[in-house]
């Protein structure tokens, strides 16, 4: 009789040890390798490719392959469309992830009820009960749903095999299951293994596949790294709970392009595509304030950074950021008072991106600087004004992308002038273009209007 060799694999990356360890030496997590209860042998038959089943018996000449224009079939939903890249292409595999409680469920749920055909909803956490209670209050009683509580993925495919819907939702992965491990369900065996099998019979079968995915504590999908090689595109839906705009984002796309934003309210009635620009409020100019438009995959969006500069109460000052890294922050203090003549040396610097959107384009960069500056000073910024442009640490401003989308963005606003760039600029207009070389320019009364007691005195 041949020995069982004992297997054992890491929880949180999927690396596998003959024995156990108290730490991962690929990912470096402390107590979790556990062992894997099961056949070996089955699930490396089930790792190999997902197009092993295809229709070529071997190599073919790239000359040879036929190509074709991909077929699109639009979900029914605007803003997902755009992620996508247009709508759901056959066989294609989408894994959806994000925070418990911010709209998963519902965001599939209307996903099925404005699709054509036939869709099969396999659900490993509600009832088939619940799902309804939430499609009444939603108004997605589409006739064409098909509701599945079930976690055995074998099941699952037979019933998929039998019913060839024009849409697969699992939701979630994590609690899938196959009965030839004896692991539990959303192990890294049982999570690798169940996806593999679910999307070899979607890439088969030409039907979209959507998994539903679990988030770590650090927003990441859980489950191994693998899992997010496997699929076509990779979606995070973001958004505080305390702001009812929410955020999909397309983190990898193989049918469109990356990093592509989609926004959402949530309503009594579930999700509905945000209209106009969420992110930025039409109101009375005041220190400190400064509009600017950065871009998310294709999509610009204009945004407000508020900037306070006040007095440090401690003999260290705070630098504190809300929706910018507070690195970038601190070098951009850094260079407003070495390069633009802003003390900012002996103060407390707080920076927050209106309506809670998370800023990594550096085209802020400007915008940032000139909020401190229009703070620090007490003078409100020109009216009606975009600032975009990199900042460099000697002070000079930097090209950005798509120069000549944003400015359209802003001039469909109703912005007059942008502060941009005088290199990289290949054409723009609707707005009077004031080219920028360096942030010592800010402090010019170009920019800065009247001191905020002046303003109050106006407005009487």
């Amino acid at each position: 009789m041949a020995k069982i060799t004992s297997l054992f694999e890491c929880t949180a990356c999927g690396a596998r040890y003959p024995r156990t360890m108290g730490k991962c030496g690929a990912c470096g997590a402390f107590d979790t390798i556990e062992e894997v209860k099961g056949s070996l042998r089955k699930d490396l038959t089930r790792s190999r490719s997902a197009f092993a089943q295809s229709q070529y018996s071997g190599p073919v000449p790239l000359l040879d392959v036929e190509t074709s224009d991909t077929e699109r079939t639009p979900t029914g939903m605007a803003e997902l469309d755009r992620v996508l890249g247009g709508g759901v292409v056959p066989g294609m595999v989408v894994l959806l992830g994000g925070e418990p409680g911010i709209g998963k469920s519902t965001l599939v749920l209307q996903w099925a009820a404005t699709s054509i055909g036939n869709v099969l909803y396999a659900s490993g956490e509600e009832s088939e009960r619940q799902i309804k209670l939430r499609a009444q209050r939603l108004g997605a009683e589409n006739p064409g749903i098909h509701l599945f509580a079930e976690t055995d993925v074998r099941r699952i495919l037979e019933v998929a095999e039998q019913m060839k819907p024009s849409l697969l939702l699992v939701d979630s992965i994590q609690t899938l299951f196959d009965p030839d491990f004896e692991s539990s369900a959303g192990s890294v065996s049982q999570v690798r293994g169940c996806a593999t099998l679910l999307t070899r019979w979607a890439k088969t079968t030409g039907t979209p596949l959507v998994l539903v995915g679990h988030v770590t504590k650090d927003g990441s999908l859980a489950g191994p790294k693998v899992l997010e090689h496997l699929v076509d595109t990779v979606l995070a839906f973001e958004g505080d709970r305390h702001h009812h705009h929410r955020l999909l984002r397309a983190l990898k796309n193989r049918f469109g392009a990356a990093f592509e934003l989609g926004v959402f309210a949530m309503t009594g009635k579930g999700l509905v595509a945000a209209e106009g620009n969420p992110f930025f409020l039409d109101a009375e100019p005041r220190p400190g304030c400064a509009a600017t438009v950065v871009l998310s995959g294709t999509r610009p969006m204009v945004v407000e950074i508020q900037a306070l500069v006040a007095s440090a109460g401690l003999g260290i000052p705070r630098r504190t950021a809300l929706g910018i890294d507070g690195q970038r922050l601190s070098m951009l203090c850094a260079v407003a008072e070495r390069r633009g003549g802003v003390q900012l040396h002996d103060r407390d610097v707080y920076v927050n991106v209106a309506g809670g959107l998370e800023v990594e384009d550096p085209a802020a960069d400007l915008a940032v600087i000139a909020a401190l500056t229009s703070s620090a000073t007490g003078r409100i910024l020109a009216d009606k004004c975009l600032f975009m442009g990199e900042v460099g640490l000697t002070g000079e401003v930097r090209p950005v992308a798509q120069l000549p989308l944003r400015i359209q963005e802003g001039a469909r606003l109703g912005f007059e002038r942008a502060a941009v760039p005088r290199m990289g600029l290949e054409g723009g207009k609707g707005l009077e273009l004031i080219l920028e070389r360096s942030v010592e320019r800010l402090r010019s009364k170009d920019w800065l209007k009247a001191k905020a007691e002046e303003a109050a005195n106006e407005d009487y």
